[in-house]
C-alpha cells in the first residue's frame, strides 16, 4: 500500500556531523549570559555607575575567562531611556542566570533591576514645572 522512502530525509544527520565542535547547554547559556551582562555593562558605564559596573565586569570576566572591554563612548540618550534599557537587560540576565542556576549573577541582576526601577520611578515622579501652577 505504501511505498518506502528511497531518498534521504532532510532530518537524517549529516555524514560528518562530528567534524565541528559542539557546545554543551551550559556552555551556550554561559555565552548568552555573558552577552547580556556585557550589554548591561555598556549601559551601566554610560550611566557612570562605577561600582555597579565593576561588579558586572567581574561576572563577565568569570564567564568569559577574560576581562570585558569597557564602554568608552557616550550617546545622547536620556538617562531615563538608559535606565529602562538597563532594567530590561538585567531582566534578561536574570532569566538566563536562573536557568543556569548561577546564584551570583541572579542576585546581581535582581539588584540591578531594583536599582533601575528606583531610578525610573524617581525620574517619572519628578514634579512638572507648569507655568501658572501654584
Amino acid at each position: 500500500m505504501y511505498e518506502p522512502i528511497r531518498t534521504k530525509s532532510v532530518h537524517t544527520p549529516a555524514d560528518h556531523a562530528d567534524d565541528f565542535p559542539h557546545r554543551s547547554r551550559d556552555e551556550e547559556l554561559d555565552i548568552q549570559l555573558a552577552g547580556h551582562l556585557a550589554a548591561l555593562l555598556a549601559v551601566t558605564d554610560e550611566l557612570d555607575l562605577g561600582a555597579a559596573g565593576d561588579r558586572i565586569a567581574e561576572q563577565v570576566a568569570r564567564l568569559r575567562g577574560a576581562p570585558p572591554a569597557r564602554h568608552a563612548g557616550r550617546t545622547d540618550a536620556p538617562a531615563l531611556a538608559l535606565h529602562r534599557r538597563a532594567h530590561a537587560l538585567a531582566g534578561r540576565a536574570l532569566v538566563v542566570a536562573a536557568s543556569r542556576a548561577d546564584t551570583a549573577v541572579a542576585i546581581l541582576s535582581a539588584e540591578r533591576m531594583d536599582a533601575h526601577t528606583a531610578a525610573i520611578a524617581a525620574a517619572t515622579a519628578a514634579p512638572s514645572h507648569l507655568v501658572g501652577a501654584h
